[in-house]
């Protein structure tokens, strides 16, 4: 039976003959990475089961999240990861190396038709050679390390074919961030994306990466790119693995299938709060900002220092503006100093830092303060993912030359006298802490509670469980930070009570794949989320964690109002209403779910 791209990876990796959407298998993953983020959690998870390594030549850590080790917690976590990695001959990619799914890639670990699994929800950035990578949380890693495969609930997948050739001046990044606009972040929830036509086989590398990155923003499992014979032989120049990269079935059968006219694309820029809320950069032209980053998974390649570095090149960063970049690996920092681009980029003003995730990660070179304004060439910009100002997502071109503006602009606009208005506002409120009691398992298939009606779309994880607790395994410690950069809820671990049940909207968990996001509600005594849809990585970690999710569609059939009791059946699916009776069938658990709850965790 013919197969997808997606399908024809697993079932390579599985035992069957074919494979298909909706079916849950087992596949075998080539790579298995944890970082210095969730790889301490890893080790905790493998010690406290009695796990063994099924594997260490398959087995890797990625040092990228802090690769200076200016965190007490995370220096913590580093030495853990070192001291394991020794103990049971595990290579590591220390601070010195960059960003862990960058150097897959640029090593040879992952190629056409490989599988590849990381603590990075942005793991899916693989999908750039034709490769499936997915981010899980600790307790899958954990799971992958022992057994070398995973679970994995085969995703429909969906066909667009790009007409037409991009317009002069429209980058990879403006690419994704049309995408982004027309599809949001929701609309392909769940879904593998195939990329097909004309402009697609004339992407480079690094463009492939910058949009398969941010397949996480759009709410995809991932976005895949068949293999051009470019990429082919760079991954065989690389791999110690002799490979045949793999194609899709040309009468293969996908879910939905889409045309698109690229002619149409135009520079974009995402405002600050959500990836998808993209706009032409035109709207917002002229907006000061305080400060630039040009860097992370998405934007840190070799073309990103050169076509940054082109702009920068004789001129200097505006007055009162931070321009501050960090290339993705050390191999790409090495090319910058060999072909002059660090020079130039010095010579403009700017600071820049070893290679590493830089301001995606708490702690690093591109976090801003509040009230404080930046363009970055990030994936993320949620309220207080790179700090706690406002964050707008732009291409390196557009960051380089605002940065010398001193307001958005592009390069074709760069004024010959720059703006030095800087922006300023008062910090805000900081919350007290406060411990709750940690809930015990819940093994009856039917539960009941009092509801939370948080009735917000794309509430992602740094929303849940911010980054700068990341460093915190301890989960008696987590259900403090519930919440707390949720606006309207920052006091909700104070006012939430073991037993609560919460319901919310679409694709709840977006995001990183923190395993921190699921353990916090478990550390408060939360009993069930009820969405309309998760996060891919998130629903595999609350699975996983025996934290009961239900999808439900229909329940503004169900009258609810904040503070009324449900009751909810998970192996049917059985939703009530207490105060009216009124009912709904939710997705019922499945046979995997239900084993995996009853057995109080993937790792039992």
């Amino acid at each position: 039976m013919a197969m997808t791209l997606l399908e024809k990876i697993l079932t390579l990796h599985s035992k069957y003959n074919s494979v298909h959407a909706g079916e849950i298998i087992d596949i075998e993953i080539d790579i298995r990475a944890a970082r210095d983020f969730g790889g301490a959690n890893v080790i905790k998870n493998i010690r406290d089961h009695g796990l063994t390594i099924e594997n260490p030549d398959k087995t890797i850590f990625t040092f990228d999240c802090n690769p200076t080790g200016s965190d007490q917690k995370y220096a913590v976590n580093q030495h853990i990861c070192r001291l394991f990695a020794r103990e049971n001959g595990i290579k590591v990619y220390d601070i010195d190396a960059g960003i862990g799914t960058h150097i897959m890639i640029d090593e040879g670990c992952v190629f056409p038709g490989a599988t590849a699994v990381s603590t990075d929800s942005h793991a899916n950035i693989l999908g750039a050679l034709g490769a499936f990578g997915q981010g899980m949380g600790d307790m899958d890693i954990a799971a992958a390390w022992n057994k070398g495969r995973i679970w994995f609930k085969v995703p429909p997948s969906v066909k667009m074919q790009f007409k037409g050739d991009l317009p002069g001046g429209v980058t990879s990044k403006d690419f994704i961030l049309n995408l982004l606009k027309i599809y949001g972040a929701n609309t392909l929830l769940g879904h593998s994306i195939e990329f097909y036509g004309n402009c697609i086989e004339k992407m480079t590398l690094d463009d492939r990466i910058t949009i398969s990155s941010m397949a996480t923003e759009m709410g995809a499992i991932i976005i895949l790119f068949p293999p051009s014979i470019e990429i082919i032989n760079y991954c065989r120049q690389r791999s110690n693995i002799k490979f045949n990269p793999v194609f899709a079935d040309p009468d293969a059968t996908y879910e939905k299938s889409f045309e698109i006219d690229v002619t149409k694309f135009v520079t974009m820029v995402s405002r600050p709060g959500e990836p998808h809320d993209t706009v032409d950069v035109t709207s917002v032209h002229g907006k000061k900002i305080d400060s630039a980053f040009i860097g992370s998974c998405t934007n840190g390649r070799l073309t990103d220092m050169q076509r940054a570095a082109a702009i920068l090149k004789g001129k200097k960063v505006a007055p009162g503006v931070i321009l501050k970049i960090v290339p993705a690996t050390d191999a790409i920092w090495k090319k910058c100093l060999d072909e002059g681009i660090l020079d130039i980029f010095k010579k403009a003003g700017a600071l820049v830092s070893n290679a590493g995730c830089a301001g995606c990660a708490a702690g690093q070179v591109g976090q801003n303060g509040p009230g404080e304004v930046t363009i970055s060439t990030g994936n993320r910009n949620f309220p207080g993912k790179q700090g706690k100002g406002d964050v707008y997502l732009a291409s390196p071109d557009v960051v380089a030359a605002s940065a010398i503006a001193g307001y958005i602009t592009t390069p074709d606009k760069i004024p010959l006298e720059p703006s030095t208005f800087i922006n300023s506002k008062k910090s805000g409120e900081i919350i007290k802490p406060q411990s709750k009691p940690v809930a015990g398992s819940l093994k009856s298939s039917v539960i009941e509670g009092r509801i939370w009606m948080i009735l917000k779309d794309n509430i992602d994880t740094d929303t849940i469980f911010h980054n700068r607790y990341l460093a915190i395994t301890d989960l008696k410690e987590m259900g403090q930070y519930t919440f707390d950069n949720l606006k309207g809820y920052e006091d909700f671990s104070k006012k939430a009570d073991p037993g609560d049940i919460i319901i919310t909207g679409k694709n709840f968990g977006s995001g990183s794949s923190r395993q921190q996001a699921v353990d916090c509600f478990i550390s408060l005594g939360i009993q069930c989320i009820i969405a309309e849809s998760f996060g891919a990585i998130y629903e595999r970690n609350a699975i996983n964690a025996a934290f009961p999710i239900i999808t439900c569609r229909s329940l503004n059939d169900l009258g609810l109002n904040n503070g009324d009791s449900v009751r909810i059946n998970l192996l049917t699916g059985e939703m009530i209403n207490l105060g009216n009776n009124k009912s709904v069938h939710a997705e019922p658990f499945s046979e995997v779910q239900f084993d995996i709850y009853q057995q109080g965790g993937l790792l039992g």
